[in-house]
């Protein structure tokens, strides 16, 4: 028997200094813009998706992250450096390194200070 509470998805929302600058920053990584309007911008890439906030906090966004598991984490490396968004943004992207918890990752800093931990299980 069902009771129709069936979640579908789930999205977080991730805040922005400058909404206008974070929506180019998510499209020059590779993320579809697939909605925007009222302050909110829907991104996705494959089956993953978020929603950017036209909001911001300093304390709320610099403890804020986001990880995203990618099947091939540094073709994934590759690819953010080649976009030029650390020297376009002025952003920071860490070197792969592989973790005690079992991944193999490397972080990224949105505009807004968000930190992304974009990985592949090990």
């Amino acid at each position: 028997m069902s009771d129709n509470t069936t979640a579908v998805e789930i999205k977080a929302f991730v805040p922005a200094k400058d909404f206008a600058l974070s929506k180019r920053f998510y499209q020059d990584l590779g993320f579809e813009l697939r909605g925007d309007g009222g302050g909110v911008a829907y991104f996705a890439h494959g089956n993953t998706s978020f929603l950017l906030q036209d909001f911001y906090q300093p304390e709320h966004a610099s403890n804020f992250m986001m990880h995203l598991l990618v099947e091939d984490v540094a073709a994934w490396h590759r690819r953010v450096l080649a976009s030029g968004v650390a020297e376009r943004y002025g952003v920071t992207v860490g070197e792969l390194e592989e973790q005690p918890w079992g991944m193999r990752d490397f972080v990224l800093f949105d505009p807004a200070g968000v930190l992304w931990r974009i990985g592949q299980n090990l």
